[in-house]
């Protein structure tokens, strides 16, 4: 999973937190972003945010995902041995 693909817009900020059993991707869109959804189907993470889609697969030895959008703001906790 790249981070890259989500700050090709400048001043949008995305980061990964490592821990032991498993890491967060967090990416902030911006508190402008009118319309925006998550889905997860298999193993692939769908965001939708206005017009735009982003779709990345999750890395291997991730055992499950929790997604969610809020504020603009796109958290993908991930469990397992990443």
């Amino acid at each position: 999973m790249t981070l890259e693909q989500f700050t090709r817009n400048e001043g949008q900020v995305a980061r990964r937190y490592e821990y032991d059993d498993g890491a967060v991707l967090v990416v902030d869109f911006g508190t402008g972003v009118a319309d925006a959804s998550v889905d997860l189907v298999d193993d692939t993470v769908i965001v939708i945010v206005d017009d735009e889609q982003y779709e990345f697969e999750l890395p291997e030895g991730a055992s499950d995902a929790h997604t969610f959008i809020k504020n603009g703001v796109l958290t993908v906790e991930l469990e397992g041995d990443l």
